[in-house]
């Protein structure tokens, strides 16, 4: 952007082109760019086709009153894009008669520079050449290398100095400058993700308070000394002959870990995350319809908004017809299957990986490996699972982009809402498969001695007499922070590396510029202008940044929507997760920013009043959430078996007050296995049988429900079954009746706002009465 200031003011320029500001010198003409493309030189050999196409685009451009500035650098052309003043002067008019805006921002006043760059970038992409060519088009075939718009100085020095630094972490944000210089729709993600974030603090302060909770009875819990103290003698975990049979006092760690995070408090913070879901959605809405109505596009329609730049941009366009065909759908419908097929599929080899991992690690040398062989061989699992996530997100992009073409959608924003929608199925798919089976099939289906489950030669894995939500834990902590720490690292360090390196060719043009001015640069009229070079360095410093474009914002919601999946879904198995998410959040919000003021280039401005389909796909997850936890709880954690114990087969339930109601829990889960028994032999060598001590063991120990005679399901399985099913069908009941109630305490609109709208409305009404009286004044 050029400044208008006073010659004199040229000494300042001096003192300050070394460092961030003011790095263009005075001009007496106020001038900005909307847009800058950039092409290669053309060769001699491509001069027939790449020149050509150059040239008519460029022409169609001309034909609309858009103004070209032609600069060349080294082996690039810069093509500077200004369009004339009528076209958004029939915007607004157009905006103002529309049916969607009531008292819009844009009507009055003058336009901003952030809606020029949006109008823009709408007709250079809607701009046609004779061979039917557009933009998007000319791009792919490298006719033009890339687009961008230009950074404002002024406004990108407010927004560094309010927002985007590390020392504003715990400072608010200043979402109505945000709005101004990134439109909208940025705006929104920022308030959403703050909004956000402040409502973790009380559901990162309650899961901490659960944790202590599990941490203060760490070492007198019954189960736990139990655990530690016995000398039960478990079967071997798999069948090679060097996996021999163990005793239960040495998984004493495993069983304490498993404590902080299956006890009782864990019931009760389920049931809170899944309100607090639904609180936070309705808050959520009551402090976005405050912004969109002091932003005056609360009742702003992106399909009008759509049709008014169609228009300016060609008064004689045709509106696109919506159009459905029942054969796409269905070959969507068909391939978006598939694809999950694929993806469980890959879920389904992380089972086989842990199951071959834990059979080869028992093998080891290494004593701790082989006494920790399934844990080793889960944290290995969710270290592939994390490398499995970051491949499939590519793929899944490029999936979901080619069905989204198949579809053939009628609007940029439908098509946008589509891809949304698929990408984070697939997304979701990818990162929850290998926990749901974790959560609700490890331990399951692996039987038992005399009839195990085997994939090839292995067994399937099984969960610790503790319960399998240890197992579910360290899946979730090692994805989450891998995921969350790795992310941000990338996010912030490849942009910043892209522009340290190429900061030397705009240090070299700032000279230039200030060699070029103190030899006098005039316009035709004798005033002081800009030279070419003056111009460029600005154009280079915005050329160099990294590229932004439409997934941009869109990753940033999809990582935080993944993130409140973490947080809500399975929360019962890992209460710390909205403190992880709290503390990466607080730092989020300040990496994206600077990445996005500093280290970007300009994203183009949207205008919006919602954060969309993001909204519903939030909704969904907080239902899921319910669904998902009352399933925790009732099926893989030992909750349910410890209340039926406790109140039914457990010594208080006898009478026995004397001792701990919980006395003999763990014995009475595990059942026992006999040498004896032809078919446990098949299973068991003696070689197997023979402890650390030299003893010869005729029996073992295994987690089950089951006679020790003929292994069948006792009478207590189908009791702890029952009680199962009734728990998960009375939580999710009681949960989803609160969340129904929360969802109609709390009213989407604040009444302050409902009472604006009305004054808005009522003041433009009385406008447009006063316009036609002044008419009919006139006219007699």
């Amino acid at each position: 952007m050029f400044f208008t200031t006073p010659q004199d003011d040229y000494e300042l320029w001096e003192r300050q082109k070394d460092g961030t500001e003011h790095l263009l010198p005075p001009t007496s003409t106020h001038r900005t760019f909307d847009y800058v493309l950039v092409a290669n030189k053309v060769d001699d050999d491509d001069a027939d086709q790449k020149g050509q196409r150059q040239k008519a685009y460029l022409h169609q451009l001309e034909k609309k009153n858009i103004t070209i500035t032609r600069i060349v650098h080294d082996d690039k052309v810069f093509f500077g894009v200004r369009a004339p003043k009528d076209i958004f002067e029939h915007y607004q008019y157009l905006l103002k008669v529309s049916d969607s805006c009531n008292w819009c921002g844009d009507v009055k006043g003058t336009v901003t520079q952030a809606t020029r760059i949006r109008i823009v970038y709408f007709i250079l992409h809607q701009t046609f050449i004779n061979t039917g060519e557009n933009l998007k088009e000319l791009l792919m075939k490298d006719v033009f290398e890339t687009i961008f718009c230009l950074h404002e100085r002024k406004e990108q020095k407010v927004l560094k100095r309010k927002w985007a630094r590390w020392s504003a972490l715990f400072t608010g944000q200043p979402v109505n400058e945000v709005k101004c210089y990134f439109g909208e729709k940025v705006a929104l993600y920022y308030l959403w993700l703050g909004w956000y974030t402040k409502l973790l603090v009380p559901a990162a302060v309650l899961g901490v308070v659960v944790f202590l909770y599990g941490l203060a009875f760490f070492n007198t819990n019954p189960l736990i000394q139990e655990v530690c103290n016995s000398s039960i003698i478990m079967c071997p975990r798999c069948d090679d002959i060097k996996c021999k049979v163990w005793k239960l006092s040495d998984t004493c760690s495993y069983a304490k870990i498993s404590h902080l995070f299956d006890n009782e408090g864990t019931v009760a913070f389920a049931m809170f995350m899944a309100i607090w879901a639904t609180l936070f959605l309705e808050l959520w809405k009551r402090h976005r319809a405050r912004h969109v109505s002091q932003w005056k596009v609360y009742d702003w329609c992106e399909e009008e908004e759509e049709l008014i730049m169609e228009i300016v941009n060609d008064p004689y366009c045709m509106p696109k017809q919506f159009r459905h065909s029942y054969l796409r759908s269905t070959l969507v419908l068909i391939l978006v299957t598939l694809m999950l097929l694929i993806i469980i599929g890959l879920a389904h080899s992380l089972v086989v990986f842990r199951v071959v991992a834990a059979a080869l690690l028992a093998e080891a040398n290494s004593e701790f490996i082989k006494d920790h062989s399934s844990a080793v061989a889960m944290m290995l699992g969710a270290v592939l699972h994390y490398l499995t996530i970051q491949i499939m997100t590519r793929v899944n992009r490029w999936v979901a982009l080619k069905l989204c073409h198949i579809e053939k959608t009628n609007s940029f924003a439908s098509t946008e809402r589509s891809f949304t929608i698929k990408m984070f199925t697939f997304q979701f798919f990818t990162l929850f498969s290998s926990l749901f089976y974790v959560a609700f099939f490890l331990g399951r289906i692996n039987g038992h001695p005399g009839k195990y489950v085997r994939i090839a030669r292995w067994r399937l894995e099984e969960c610790h007499p503790s319960g399998c939500l240890t197992d579910l834990f360290i899946q979730m902590a090692v994805i989450m922070v891998l995921k969350q720490t790795l992310n941000n690292i990338f996010e912030f360090t490849v942009p910043w590396l892209k522009t340290c390196l190429k900061r030397k060719t705009v240090k070299k043009l700032q000279r230039k510029c200030g060699h070029c001015y103190r030899k006098g640069c005039r316009n035709a009229q004798g005033n002081v202008d800009a030279c070419d070079i003056c111009k460029l360095q600005d154009w280079i410093r915005n050329y160099h940044l990294a590229d932004s474009n439409a997934f941009s914002l869109f990753n940033e919601f999809l990582e935080m929507v993944v993130q409140f999946s973490f947080t809500t879904i399975f929360v019962a198995a890992f209460p710390l997760a909205p403190l992880l998410a709290l503390i990466n959040n607080i730092f989020e919000i300040r990496l994206d920013a600077i990445k996005m003021v500093r280290l970007e280039r300009r994203l183009v401005p949207r205008k919006t009043n919602d954060i969309g389909v993001w909204t519903q796909v939030l909704e969904a997850i907080g239902v899921l959430a319910v669904i998902a936890n009352g399933l925790v709880i009732g099926v893989s954690s030992d909750f349910v078996p410890r209340l039926v114990y406790r109140y039914r087969y457990g010594p208080c339930a006898s009478g026995i007050s004397q001792t701990n109601c919980m006395q003999g829990y763990i014995r009475d889960t595990l059942s026992t296995a006999f040498l004896s028994n032809p078919a446990v032999r098949k299973d068991f060598t003696k070689e197997q049988m023979w402890t650390e001590n030299g003893f010869n063991a005729t029996q073992c120990s295994y987690r089950d429900y089951r006679s020790n005679e003929d292994y069948t399901l006792t009478s207590q399985f189908w009791v702890v079954l029952a009680v199962r099913f009734a728990f998960v069908i009375l939580f999710e009941h009681v949960v989803v009746v609160c969340k129904f109630i929360a969802a109609w305490f709390v009213p989407n609109n604040p009444m302050q706002v409902k009472n604006e709208r009305l004054h808005d409305k009522l003041a433009r009404l009385k406008e447009e009465l006063r316009d036609l009286k002044s008419s009919r004044s006139t006219d007699v």
